[in-house]
Protein backbone atom coordinates (compact mmCIF):
# COMPACT_ATOMS: atom_id res chain seq x y z
CA UNK A 1 0.00 0.00 0.00
CA UNK A 2 1.59 3.17 -1.04
CA UNK A 3 1.67 6.11 1.79
CA UNK A 4 0.28 9.80 0.23
CA UNK A 5 2.84 12.08 1.18
CA UNK A 6 0.90 15.35 2.76
CA UNK A 7 1.30 18.35 0.73
CA UNK A 8 1.94 21.38 3.53
CA UNK A 9 -0.86 24.16 2.50
CA UNK A 10 -0.55 27.97 3.66
CA UNK A 11 -2.69 31.20 3.39
CA UNK A 12 -2.32 33.81 0.67
CA UNK A 13 -2.36 37.25 3.06
CA UNK A 14 -3.84 39.13 -0.06
CA UNK A 15 -6.19 36.89 -1.38
CA UNK A 16 -7.17 34.94 2.04
CA UNK A 17 -6.86 31.26 0.06
CA UNK A 18 -5.03 28.25 1.11
CA UNK A 19 -2.82 27.06 -1.22
CA UNK A 20 -0.14 24.56 -2.14
CA UNK A 21 3.18 25.96 -0.23
CA UNK A 22 5.36 25.40 -3.47
CA UNK A 23 3.18 27.51 -5.35
CA UNK A 24 3.30 30.79 -2.73
CA UNK A 25 6.55 33.23 -2.55
CA UNK A 26 7.30 33.38 0.99
CA UNK A 27 7.80 37.38 1.96
CA UNK A 28 10.34 37.46 5.54
CA UNK A 29 11.06 39.66 8.22
CA UNK A 30 14.65 38.82 8.83
CA UNK A 31 15.58 39.13 12.84
CA UNK A 32 17.09 42.07 11.82
CA UNK A 33 14.14 43.69 11.06
CA UNK A 34 14.64 43.58 7.28
CA UNK A 35 11.31 42.52 5.20
CA UNK A 36 12.61 41.07 1.77
CA UNK A 37 11.03 37.83 -0.29
CA UNK A 38 12.27 33.99 -0.36
CA UNK A 39 12.06 32.66 -3.22
CA UNK A 40 13.72 29.56 -1.30
CA UNK A 41 11.63 29.48 1.99
CA UNK A 42 14.93 28.72 3.69
CA UNK A 43 15.38 32.30 5.21
CA UNK A 44 15.42 32.60 8.80
CA UNK A 45 12.84 34.68 10.84
CA UNK A 46 9.19 35.33 10.66
CA UNK A 47 7.00 34.51 7.19
CA UNK A 48 4.41 35.41 5.43
CA UNK A 49 2.91 33.94 1.97
CA UNK A 50 1.98 35.79 -1.20
CA UNK A 51 0.41 34.45 -4.69
CA UNK A 52 2.85 34.32 -7.57
CA UNK A 53 0.90 37.35 -8.23
CA UNK A 54 1.16 41.32 -8.09
CA UNK A 55 -2.32 41.46 -7.60
CA UNK A 56 -2.40 39.74 -4.42
CA UNK A 57 0.35 42.01 -2.92
CA UNK A 58 -1.20 45.09 -3.99
CA UNK A 59 -4.24 43.88 -1.88
CA UNK A 60 -1.92 42.79 1.08
CA UNK A 61 -0.97 45.66 0.92
CA UNK A 62 -4.04 47.78 0.79
CA UNK A 63 -5.70 45.70 3.64
CA UNK A 64 -2.23 46.27 5.43
CA UNK A 65 -1.70 42.33 6.30
CA UNK A 66 2.16 42.71 5.98
CA UNK A 67 1.82 45.36 8.84
CA UNK A 68 -0.44 43.12 11.17
CA UNK A 69 1.49 39.68 10.83
CA UNK A 70 5.12 41.76 11.10
CA UNK A 71 4.05 44.21 13.86
CA UNK A 72 5.90 46.33 11.38
CA UNK A 73 5.53 49.49 9.84
CA UNK A 74 6.57 48.76 6.51
CA UNK A 75 7.60 51.81 4.31
CA UNK A 76 6.01 52.56 0.83
CA UNK A 77 9.50 51.74 -0.58
CA UNK A 78 9.67 48.12 0.58
CA UNK A 79 6.11 47.20 -1.27
CA UNK A 80 7.71 48.66 -4.19
CA UNK A 81 10.85 46.96 -4.03
CA UNK A 82 8.54 43.71 -3.39
CA UNK A 83 6.46 44.50 -6.24
CA UNK A 84 9.00 45.08 -8.97
CA UNK A 85 11.00 41.47 -7.30
CA UNK A 86 7.87 40.27 -8.07
CA UNK A 87 6.93 41.21 -11.55
CA UNK A 88 10.34 40.15 -12.40
CA UNK A 89 10.06 36.71 -10.90
CA UNK A 90 7.20 35.38 -12.73
CA UNK A 91 9.55 33.79 -15.44
CA UNK A 92 11.21 31.68 -12.46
Amino acid sequence: MLKVKKVPQRQCVGCREMKDKKELIRVVKSPEGAVSLDFTGKKPGRGAYVCRDVACLKKARKSRALERTFSLQIPPEVYDALERELGGADGQ
